[in-house]
């Protein structure tokens, strides 16, 4: 189940729509060939999140699981295509939980790419400048913020993904949590994602996902975060 853990209100939880869809991939650095998404490339070696994320893991879920949202997401929008073409609507609404799914995914994982650094270059410390100052006023400390957000994520049932998100219309943030491959969307900006999918880490982990909770902490690109918090 979606939940929000705001001081505003809950966030609406929103299907991608086809028409709204490339603007928001746009957004996260997703490219596109021929108006068919591809898989983003990563800005580090496969290896290079190691010891906090093995080679093995990265490699499988970035070229097989990414992937697998890619070929999902362009063969949803090509069926949906192609019913709009034959004015048969009922066909490209049943297609619509499929568009959310493997469309929602290669956002999600888009932008979890971005929001990972090697330790030995951005990854890991704490943020600086404004987004330090509001997650202080939101969360009381950095600390806090960590703790609440891996409570977030050890509270997920089955899959699902937990964010530190900031609200645009009032400027807050807050922990966002989102069921299976589902987006965040409407009033809220995700800044930065921790995929909590069993396929993020058992390889390495096993059924000690609270250690992986931990130890991603060691890659996240605040400076990525930084630059999101001020676009938002």
């Amino acid at each position: 189940m979606s939940s929000v853990l705001l001081r505003t209100t809950p966030a609406v939880r929103g299907a991608l729509r086809a028409g709204a869809l490339r603007p928001a991939a746009a957004a996260a650095s997703t490219s596109f060939v021929r108006g068919k998404a591809t898989l983003p490339d990563l800005q580090y070696d496969y290896g290079a999140l190691e010891p906090y994320i093995s080679g093995k893991i990265m490699e499988l879920h970035h070229k097989k699981h990414h992937q697998t949202y890619v070929t999902g997401l362009n063969t949803a929008l090509e069926t949906i295509g192609e019913a709009e073409s034959k004015g048969d609507f009922t066909k490209a609404a049943t297609v619509a939980p499929l568009l959310n799914f493997h469309g929602g995914g290669h956002l999600n994982h888009t932008l979890f790419w971005e929001n990972l650094a090697p330790a030995s270059r951005e990854g890991g410390g704490e943020p600086d400048g404004a987004l330090l100052k509001s997650i202080n006023e939101d969360f009381g400390s950095f600390d806090t913020f960590r703790k609440q957000m891996n409570t977030a994520l050890a509270g997920i049932q089955g899959s699902g993904w937990a964010w530190l998100a900031k609200d645009k219309q009032s400027g807050t943030l807050g922990i966002i949590t989102r069921a299976n491959q589902d987006p965040v969307s409407g009033t809220y900006a995700p800044l930065m994602g921790i995929d909590a999918w069993e396929h993020a880490y058992y390889l390495q982990y096993e059924n000690r996902k609270a250690e992986y909770f931990d130890a991603i902490w060691n890659v996240i690109n605040w400076k990525t975060v930084a630059s999101r918090f001020e676009k938002a």
